[in-house]
């Protein structure tokens, strides 16, 4: 039997600005990838986005991004090494804590935006994301992206890595992510998005833009939570795959 977690980044409001359909995409998802108030979230968004996943029995990951709010964390900021590491320690402190509050408990780690893309290119920022992660917990989770260098970077930190797969991005021959902007890197379509995943769980490969198939293991799907059509997309998938005898699991235990 097949099993596989679907997961959203969630929590992305900040003060009086909300983004997405938190709620409604809490009741498909299996877990959640919260945002700790650098690249979007705050303490209030952050402790009720864990209190709503508890209720739903949704595991729950700090999301670190880099802190830049008016970019949305999709730039680069030229940090040095000791500077990432420090800053993504930081976010999953605060997302410990606040978790905690909630009665909730943090899982995994998942790095966000423009941190999440060079972690997945560049092996010395995957190697910092992963020495912060296992300094903090090294019982920690660390979701990457498949086929990437924080997969590679995480496994030799000895951590347990979940590799992930989107739903609503394409990926290049390069197994990095085709850059948002660029024709075809989006997949609106909840259809499209349901066989796009589908057919990466079946053949257990990354299948790029141009067709190709490179074999990795899949244990996360991820549909963004920002999207004007994440919770179609997100339910469209869940059913596809459910009907195609696909077990939608969390990875990482949920607290009682």
């Amino acid at each position: 039997m097949v099993r596989v977690d679907l997961n959203a980044d969630l929590g992305e409001g900040y003060g009086a600005y909300s983004v997405g359909d938190d709620e409604q995409m809490l009741s498909v998802v299996t877990s959640a990838n919260v945002a700790c108030g650098f690249h979007a979230g705050d303490p209030d968004i952050m402790e009720k986005t864990f209190q709503i996943a508890k209720r739903n029995r949704v595991a729950v990951g700090a999301h670190p991004g880099f802190p830049d709010l008016n970019g949305f964390g999709r730039r680069r900021i030229p940090f040095s090494l000791a500077e990432i590491e420090r800053l993504v320690a930081y976010q999953i402190g605060a997302a410990q804590a606040l978790a905690v509050y909630a009665g909730h408990r943090i899982t995994y780690v998942k790095p966000h935006g423009a941190l999440g893309n060079l972690a997945a290119a560049e092996a010395d920022i995957a190697g910092a994301v992963a020495r912060a992660v296992k300094a903090v917990d090294p019982s920690l989770i660390l979701m990457a992206i498949a086929l990437s260098q924080l997969v590679r970077c995480g496994e030799a930190e000895r951590l347990k890595v979940v590799h992930e797969i989107f739903a609503d991005r394409t990926f290049g021959a390069d197994h990095q992510l085709v850059p948002r902007g660029k024709s075809g890197a989006m997949i609106e379509d909840p259809d499209e998005a349901a066989n796009h995943v589908l057919a990466m769980i079946e053949a257990q490969s990354v299948i790029t833009i141009e067709g190709r198939r490179h074999p990795s293991p899949i244990d996360s799907i991820c549909v963004h939570g920002d999207s004007a059509h994440a919770v179609t997309v997100a339910r469209r998938v869940r059913s596809r795959l459910e009907t195609g005898g696909i077990v939608l699991q969390a990875f990482a235990p949920v607290s009682a």
